[in-house]
């Protein structure tokens, strides 16, 4: 049967920033009713490509071509126009905002007064189409982030896109919110859509592929029309070596006690308790894992330690030390670093450099000075040997945190934090849109901190990446410590069964 019509075709895409080539003569082509999905490193090129096809960036040399007919995509809403639409890593909702108000917001008719009831209807129109079971009433806020994402996606179909792009679309969703995100891909797919999807999780591209783009060091290294591919051969594309480690910690012996919680309660906006008389202890020398659906208040138990979320009962020590309801500030000049969930928002200030991103928490506890002023040169030294040894592209330590792809700004965050020397590193989705290779060396660098003695508390929606390096692993549902399981107890059936409160799980002594 004749391959469909092209329906986007990109020819010899360059994008260069300075002496940076970022995209070197890329070539690109999506069809209806099928995905191709681009793999690579981080800073491989991938954002860029993407961020050409929708306008945010213009191409040095090269042409995009919708159904056969050159076009100029000089900006996100021309892409729109042409029916292309983009969901990010990073969701553009407004929580206070309901569902169908988000969906409509910027594309109002001009000069038209609509009622809320009317708005609903025209969106709840669009998700009865979809078939989707979606209350567009609901305010996004009050949404897990796989709801979020939904949302992301409804007001590009609302709005006629029949392109889609699709970014690291299940890099914070748990396994069963990944499949349910992968039967709306194939939904779309079947209804004709044409989807580029950058992703770096290899089962995803085993399930929804019909073509396969590689790209490293801003070229198509490799191209796959049979996606039956073994895994190791697209690592091996994707990253140019040969071998890729699966980390997995190995058991010791921890020693004494650094963070303990004892019966801490956290209440919610709405004055229900998001936590409710959770004990923890963390010791020296081991790594706890938080396993949790979203929602279940893993994200509030990390606020409540960093200060950051007001405690309404219970303790938290550090090395013996009460940090009770002190400041962020004070937690960390205590001994606690943190890698963040939002690298974004909460890990670096964008217009800053690498270096002074990197130099951030250090020059805050007194470090980096010279007399009354900062050791430039010492920070300098200092953030550049941490691009070097995290692999951070590209690695120009005067660059703006900004303009760094997402992976690597969650390598520099990373970095900061592992070079602090915590008594207690929080880990918080550490290896969110990280690509294949840089989640191992992540992983190994976590097991490295735990091996030298230090105490790590891991949040991830990861559950493989849980098993492989928790030495214990702790289950929340609905805000409490239903199960607890050391590498000796673990049953993955019985962790599967605590992680929905069944009561046939296994609550911690």
């Amino acid at each position: 049967m004749a391959s469909p019509a092209p329906r986007l075709v990109a020819t010899g895409l360059t994008k260069r920033f300075g002496s940076f080539v970022a995209n070197d003569s890329i070539d690109l082509t999506l069809e209806p009713g099928r995905v191709h999905v681009v793999l690579g490193e981080n800073g491989a090129g991938k954002s860029t490509l993407m961020n050409m096809l929708y306008g945010h960036l213009q191409p040095d040399v090269g042409t995009i071509s919708l159904d056969g007919t050159p076009v100029d995509i000089n900006s996100p809403s021309a892409a729109l126009h042409h029916g292309i639409g983009m969901v990010h890593q990073h969701f553009s909702l407004v929580g206070s905002y309901s569902v169908a108000q988000n969906v409509i917001l910027g594309v109002e008719p001009r000069g038209a007064l609509l009622h809320p009831r009317d708005i609903s209807t025209s969106v709840a129109n669009t998700v009865a189409r979809l078939g989707w079971d979606f209350d567009v009433d609901k305010k996004v806020e009050d949404l897990p982030v796989s709801a979020q994402q939904r949302v992301e996606i409804l007001k590009l179909l609302h709005r006629g896109a029949r392109i889609l792009l699709l970014d690291e679309p299940t890099a914070l969703l748990s396994p069963t919110e990944i499949d349910s995100l992968l039967d709306i891909i194939e939904k779309l797919k079947a209804d004709g859509a044409a989807i580029l999807l950058v992703t770096h999780k290899l089962p995803e591209v085993e399930r929804v592929a019909d073509t396969i783009s590689v790209i490293r060091h801003g070229k198509v290294t490799a191209r796959y029309e049979d996606t039956n591919i073994a895994p190791a051969e697209m690592a091996r594309a994707m990253t140019g070596r040969v071998d890729i480690p699966q980390i997995v910690s190995k058991p010791r012996t921890p020693g004494a006690p650094v963070l303990e919680l004892r019966g801490v309660t956290v209440s919610g906006v709405h004055g229900h308790d998001v936590i409710s008389d959770v004990d923890l202890t963390i010791h020296e020398g081991e790594i706890v894992g938080i396993a949790a659906v979203e929602g279940n208040g893993q994200h509030e138990l990390v606020q409540a330690i960093l200060g950051t979320a007001k405690i309404r009962a219970g303790r938290i020590a550090l090395a013996g030390h009460d940090i009770t309801g002190r400041s962020p500030r004070h937690v960390r000049a205590s001994g606690v670093a943190v890698i963040p969930a939002d690298r974004r928002a909460e890990g670096t200030v964008s217009p800053m450099s690498l270096v002074d991103n990197y130099a951030l928490t250090t020059v805050a506890a007194g470090g980096f000075r010279r007399g009354p002023f900062l050791d430039r040169r010492a920070m300098t030294a200092a953030a550049t040997s941490a691009i070097d040894r995290y692999d951070i592209r590209p690695g120009r330590p005067a660059a703006a945190a900004s303009s760094l792809s997402g992976g690597n700004m969650q390598k520099l965050v990373i970095a900061r934090e592992i070079d602090a020397e915590p008594q207690c590193l929080i880990a918080v989705s550490p290896t969110w849109g990280l690509d294949i290779g840089a989640v191992a060396d992540v992983q190994r660098r976590l097991v490295e901190v735990r091996n030298a003695g230090q105490a790590v508390l891991l949040s991830s929606p990861d559950l493989d990446e849980l098993l492989a390096l928790s030495d214990r692993i702790v289950v929340l549902y609905r805000g409490q410590v239903v199960a607890e399981f050391t590498r000796d107890t673990l049953e993955v059936d019985e962790l599967s069964l605590a992680l929905m409160g069944s009561t046939s799980s296994r609550k911690a002594s």
